[in-house]
């Protein structure tokens, strides 16, 4: 229930209404408590998996701290180009930004092990893909006709597929640990599996603010532990300066044909979650449909927020669906609450203890809340494929797309003769699953699925609803 001391019920309804500052505040900070974790968790999983030490003497370290900065201050410069608007960018809603999941499959082949130059060629990918998807905004409602459920519900699957392995690694003790008597001990699985049972204790038998942010409540639950444990250093912490801007290039830029492909397809699935999003945003808090100036000024925003991000060193942004959730738990539409929290993000950012605060997570902790964002992540695209009428002529479109994708993930030798930007796509597993979905959705006739659907049909009536079409 919405609380009515906000304001009426047609004030809570209308985005330009700013409630009493002294609850609008709180209620700021509440959207970036909902999203702090997710926001600054794929900026550890990029430095970690391009080889940036964690520990108090590497020399990558600062870079560590740095990546996270710019998550926090981007996630909040693009929540402002949603909620202020510049021109046509923004749509002008409460729509609460932060760094992308979606976008780690793409990421973690083009940086793996490379360390610092890799960044390079990274933001590069982040750039042009942003400017991408932003020019995506004059057209997102005439392609989404080519994104049906079937096909997004793939993606979305394939992502938290791709992701999963990252858990578990993270669970066990992290990749530079592989190898070594301590990975996998019980030591750094009774950590992670206190993050995850506070977790799933506080999502399902709690309610409101509690259950919204079980991830962010079960990681400090799990730090308690490994702090007890001895776990947890917080040299580093010392050694982060108070205050500091955003460094233009900081990474430098490199073009790579891998990385802006990569980017740019992510960039179209990015812009169809933000529209979600969006629909999800004017129906639960305003009781209407989204207007085409809102759907194509979010995309902008999406899109151009991820485009600033890459050339001061950030990773690309996108909507938050949690967030939508928390606007529908409060019942304040207001757009100038989530202004208040993007402010709050901005300031987090800008001071580097706050990173090197972070930072002293230790992986294991970090690696039971993936696991459960990761799985959540699988779990939403199966959800959005629940929609799918499965005759036989999508289940064939699944099939091919999801056997040819998660198998190159899965045996990357398989495609070893290739040039080398070619491998790193195709070995994504995202990319050669989606485009087949796309292809083969928009070339096989829907002719085909009309008969197969007969025939299960008739088959059921004469053989049971149990048996599965042949």
């Amino acid at each position: 229930m919405a609380d009515t001391s906000l304001g009426t019920a047609e004030q809570l309804r209308d985005p330009d209404y700013t409630p009493p500052m002294a609850k609008a505040i709180p209620l700021g900070i509440q959207h970036v408590l909902a999203m702090f974790v997710s926001n600054v968790t794929p900026a550890i999983i990029v430095a970690g998996a391009a080889g940036f030490g964690f520990g108090s003497n590497s020399p990558d370290f600062p870079e560590l701290i740095y990546m996270i900065q710019m998550a926090m201050v981007f996630a909040g410069v693009a929540t402002l180009f949603q909620t202020i608007g510049v021109g046509p960018m923004g749509a002008r809603l409460p729509i609460v930004q932060g760094t992308s999941f979606a976008f780690l499959p793409i990421m973690i082949p083009l940086v793996a092990g490379k360390g610092v130059d890799a960044m390079a060629g990274l933001m590069g990918g982040v750039l042009i893909g942003g400017i991408f998807q932003g020019f995506l905004g004059l057209i997102i409602n005439k392609i989404r006709f080519a994104l049906p459920p079937l096909v997004t519900g793939l993606i979305v699957t394939m992502i938290g597929l791709a992701l999963v392995q990252v858990g578990i690694q993270y669970a066990a003790g992290g990749v530079p640990a592989i190898g070594t008597e301590e990975y996998g001990s019980l030591q750094n699985w009774f950590v992670a599996l206190v993050v995850i049972a506070v977790t799933l204790g506080l999502k399902f038998f709690t309610r409101g603010m509690l259950s919204i942010s079980a991830v962010l409540i079960g990681l400090l639950a799990g730090y308690g532990v490994a702090l007890m444990m001895g776990m947890v250093s917080f040299a580093n912490v010392g050694r982060a300066a108070s205050f500091a801007l955003p460094d233009p290039l900081h990474f430098g830029l490199e073009f790579q044909f891998a990385a802006i492909v990569g980017f740019c397809f992510m960039a179209i699935v990015s812009a169809i979650e933000t529209v979600g999003d969006v629909s999800g945003i004017t129906k639960g808090g305003a009781g209407r449909e989204a207007t085409s100036e809102e759907l194509s000024g979010a995309t902008y925003a999406d899109g151009f927020g991820s485009a600033v991000a890459g050339l001061f060193g950030g990773l690309p942004n996108t909507s938050f669906s949690q967030n939508v959730g928390l606007i529908a738990m409060t019942g304040v539409m207001s757009r100038h609450v989530v202004t208040c929290g993007a402010i709050f993000l901005i300031i987090a950012g800008l001071v580097p203890k706050v990173g090197a605060i972070i930072s002293t997570v230790p992986i294991e902790v970090l690696g039971g809340g993936v696991i459960v964002m990761f799985g959540m992540v699988v779990a939403a695209g199966i959800s959005m494929l629940s929609d799918v009428d499965w005759n036989r002529r999508n289940m064939v479109i699944f099939a091919i797309a999801l056997s040819v994708g998660l198998g190159l993930q899965l045996e990357p030798g398989a495609v070893q003769h290739l040039p080398d930007t070619l491998r790193v796509l195709m070995t994504s597993g995202l990319l050669p699953a989606a485009v087949i979905a796309i292809v083969l959705n928009l070339v096989l006739p829907k002719e085909i699925a009309a008969e197969s659907t007969e025939e299960v049909a008739g088959g059921m009536s004469g053989h049971g609803a149990g048996k599965l079409p042949h």
